[in-house]
């Protein structure tokens, strides 16, 4: 029964969430212009809310847990598994407080409305994986950007999306070049549950309903004084071993 139901409400699902990607790069657009850095992250912040509202058509419930309360006026670096897209906006909307930015790929910065503008006007960097040295140099940038104004960094230490939620080996070149311009931060590892059942199979039609996601946000932990292979090896084993799937 479930099954049959997903067809109507993702097609309802894609419908409303095509025409708020359309709305929120108009209003992107606005905030950005009218109000610089601070009107755009306004903005930002309410298209995280209102893409979320959209997956209630699919029964979708989201849950956070925080181990312990997130420190105040130092950078934070956010390293998460990734098993779906659904990752992405809650994931950023239980922190916006601390402006977190994303490293993204390149292929996201151009030609999908709203997804594109934010990641290329908001603070976050577009690296080309077939390019190691271009890479760097983004990572590099958004670790000095995050250390100056103590804002945060999302990275998706995977690399890329599990599609059965079974992690993957974590890849660290990213998180070494962060740790190294970003010396005051904290490493927050985060475990994201059940998101890679929104796209059964991988496939993103029809959509998993009635889903719940979990975000569990773990103790922080400073990067200042810490080896950078065991502090890896710690946050990796922190994120996974509290993955179910």
């Amino acid at each position: 029964m479930k099954r049959i139901i997903s067809y109507p409400l993702s097609i309802i699902y894609y419908l409303f969430f095509g025409i708020g990607l359309l709305f929120f790069q108009a209003v992107q657009w606005l905030g950005y212009n009218l109000g610089g850095y601070k009107g755009h992250k306004w903005a930002v912040d309410f298209m995280y809310w209102g893409l979320i509202n959209t997956t209630r058509i699919l029964g979708t419930r989201y849950n956070a847990v925080f181990k312990e309360k997130l420190p105040q006026n130092v950078p934070l670096i956010f390293v998460s598994n990734h098993q779906s897209l659904y990752d992405i906006n809650r994931l950023a909307l239980y922190v916006k407080e601390h402006h977190p930015k994303f490293v993204s790929k390149k292929e996201l910065g151009k030609g999908i409305p709203s997804v594109s503008y934010n990641l290329t006007h908001g603070g976050s960097v577009l690296i080309d994986r077939k390019d190691g040295k271009q890479a760097i140099l983004e990572i590099k940038k958004l670790g000095e950007y995050i250390q100056k104004n103590k804002y945060a960094a999302v990275i998706f230490a995977e690399g890329t999306r599990s599609k059965t939620g079974k992690p993957k080996p974590f890849k660290r070149n990213g998180l070494r070049i962060l740790c190294k311009y970003a010396p005051d931060a904290y490493i927050v590892p985060v475990t994201i549950n059940n998101s890679y059942k929104m796209t059964p199979n991988g496939k993103s039609f029809p959509l998993g309903i009635g889903v719940k996601i979990e975000f569990i946000y773990h103790e922080p932990i400073a990067i200042k004084g810490r080896e950078f292979t065991s502090l890896i090896d710690e946050v990796e084993k922190t994120v996974t071993d509290s993955i179910v799937c």
